[in-house]
């Protein structure tokens, strides 16, 4: 299976499926001499486990961290740097009944078109359980991305319909839709704890804030920074979208609304969210995303099975009826990825 490593100088694979042994990372470029331990890691991990409040999949999965290379003596050595997450709390019997049917919304139809086979364990490799993996390489890349003092902050802008209407960054590690509007996070939770109890699931936006990169970033013309975010993001299962800065709604701006004009003292707007040309302007880079609903929902839905038969199917299992609270680490592992793997490409450019 191709596709299963990301980056360029900086870069990652992983591994593993929801429901087998254990998952994982392989991270390779890593900066010799940076100090990280197991307990830097396990903070990431622990932001994204499941089964944190009533609103995340009540799967016990405690994600703990094991270094078996990479590292000696609280120091990264420069070689591969392996990361070992075993898988605890499975349940591959929660989906004999769907062996043989596909789940709307899942890839079981084209993982099967595309291999000839496929695992049905909660969706193996198509599992949001492959993330665990990206979210301990992420945290290495944090590691070194703070030596740049480079600081990446993800957080829930919108959750079924319900939108922030004001933003205090510390909120959104005092809630557990992670949230950056107390208020509106009470409707969320409200939110989905009703469409959990009806067995549905909602979708959501994903903001993420980037300070500190320093303007010059990126490599033109097809290794945008931003086409390298968006590739990064779009790589995550549940994402359909992304925008920067103004975004979409720069297709009603006229340009004189939407032109980032600069006096001595610096940019007079953000509308491009930080990046122009494909590189950074030094600006705070500013970027959101759009989450489907969870697909795993108990509602009836029809389907067809691998002999061609259309069926009803309910999904039975521990799902989160939003993906948006614990998919706010994997946006800021992803981005650190990207901003570490173009830092490592500038110093190479630059000699």
């Amino acid at each position: 299976m191709a596709g299963n490593t990301f980056g360029e100088m900086f870069k990652i694979t992983t591994f593993g499926e929801s429901h087998g042994a254990a998952v994982g990372v392989i991270v390779d470029g890593v900066t010799p001499g940076v100090a990280i331990d197991e307990a830097y890691i396990q903070i990431q991990m622990d932001r994204r486990k499941p089964g944190q409040s009533s609103v995340t999949s009540p799967r016990k999965e405690y994600d703990i961290v094991q270094i078996l290379s990479g590292v000696f003596e609280g120091k990264t050595t420069g070689t591969p740097l392996f990361v070992m997450l075993h898988n605890h709390d499975m349940r591959p019997e929660a989906y004999s009944g769907i062996q043989h049917a596909f789940r709307p919304g899942h890839a079981d139809f084209t993982y099967l078109q595309k291999y000839g086979i496929r695992d049905h364990r909660g969706s193996g490799r198509a599992s949001g359980r492959e993330t665990a993996g990206r979210v301990a390489g992420g945290a290495v890349a944090r590691r070194l991305l703070e030596n740049r003092g480079v600081q990446v902050t993800a957080y829930t802008k919108e959750i079924g319909g319900i939108a922030c209407r004001t933003f205090d960054e510390q909120a959104t590690q005092q809630n557990a839709v992670r949230a950056c509007d107390p208020a509106a996070a009470e409707e969320m939770i409200s939110r989905i704890e009703q469409l959990a109890a009806a067995g549905d699931s909602c979708g959501g936006v994903v903001e993420c804030r980037i300070r500190g990169v320093i303007p010059g970033l990126g490599e033109p013309v097809f290794d945008k920074l931003d086409a390298e975010l968006a590739k990064a993001m779009l790589s995550i299962g549940a994402v359909k979208g992304i925008e920067f800065g103004a975004g979409f709604s720069a297709a009603s701006m006229l340009g004189s609304e939407h032109n980032d004009e600069m006096s001595i003292d610096g940019f007079l707007s953000n509308h491009s969210g930080g990046i122009t040309g494909g590189i950074s302007t030094g600006q705070e880079i500013i970027f959101r995303i759009a989450v489907k609903p969870t697909s795993s929902i108990s509602v009836p839905q029809r389907t067809m099975n691998v002999g061609g038969e259309e069926q009803r199917i309910q999904t039975i299992g521990r799902h989160d009826p939003c993906i948006c609270p614990r998919i706010v680490p994997v946006v800021e592992a992803m981005a650190c990825l990207v901003l570490e793997d173009q830092f490592k490409r500038q110093a190479a450019m630059m000699g």
